[in-house]
């Protein structure tokens, strides 16, 4: 079993940064591949960003060149720093761990981006 517990979203004015964090605890060695999804009100889960555990990073169209996954292995942490933040950012964001066996999310933390 692996837990997560995502923080750091709130609001924001368009233009501005939000960094959030992913706290993974439990059986962490197992875990392959950590991400960012988020879901807009009426849209669909989306992929935002990906991270293998060797470090590997690949990104969809929504994030490149605005956002930055990084883990903290020490900490056990994921961060998703997001910069030039859009209205059309404002979703959910959910943390995401992959193992050989199965998936595991977060409850995810809200991210507004309005003036």
């Amino acid at each position: 079993q692996v837990q997560l517990v995502e923080s750091g979203g709130g609001l924001v004015q368009p233009g501005g940064s939000l960094r959030l964090s992913c706290a993974a605890s439990g059986s962490i060695s197992s875990i392959t591949v950590m991400g960012w999804y988020r879901q807009a009100p009426g849209k669909q889960r989306e992929l935002v960003a990906r991270i293998t555990s060797g470090g590997i990073t690949n990104y969809a169209d929504v994030g490149k060149g605005r956002f930055t996954i990084s883990r903290d292995n020490a900490k056990n942490t994921v961060y998703l720093q997001m910069n030039s933040l859009k209205p059309e950012d404002t979703a959910v964001y959910y943390c995401n761990a992959d193992t050989p066996y199965d998936g595991y999310w977060g409850r995810g933390t809200q991210v507004t981006v309005s003036s």
